[in-house]
């Protein structure tokens, strides 16, 4: 239940690839606010340019924290773990790529065209 309230929370494309693991309310010591942190796996289905009979998953990258969009006032961190495969002959291994985290920076690509919006806004610099 509450994973399916999350869900309306989260970019439309996200939960196609990733599933919601665990969600946790946590304190921030740095800014003595509350956040949520939500934590991602990336489903177990290989790019579609590959067999997937030719290679088998082996577990999880190191995770990355990403910030999104707040909720409720409360800042929202992805802790998103994409997974690796190895093929079964070569042992060359690969990982599927998601453009969703603008690059240069820890934000989704969403919030980061949002801010850079507002910082463009006329209005502002018309007083």
């Amino acid at each position: 239940m509450e994973t399916e309230l999350l869900e309306e929370f989260l970019p439309d494309f996200l939960l196609d690839y990733f599933e919601i693991t665990t969600y946790k309310k946590l304190g921030d010591l740095s800014t003595k606010q509350m956040i949520f942190e939500i934590h991602l796996d990336e489903k177990n289905t290989i790019k579609d340019n590959f067999k997937s009979i030719e290679y088998e998953s082996k577990g999880f990258l190191p995770s990355s924290r990403v910030q999104d969009f707040p909720i409720r006032g409360k800042a929202v961190y992805l802790v998103i773990r994409k997974r690796r495969w190895r093929h079964k002959t070569t042992r060359k291994e690969i990982t599927n790529d998601y453009s969703f985290v603008a690059k240069g920076t820890k934000l989704t690509e969403d919030i980061s065209d949002f801010l850079k919006a507002t910082g463009r806004d006329p209005r502002r610099y018309d007083k």
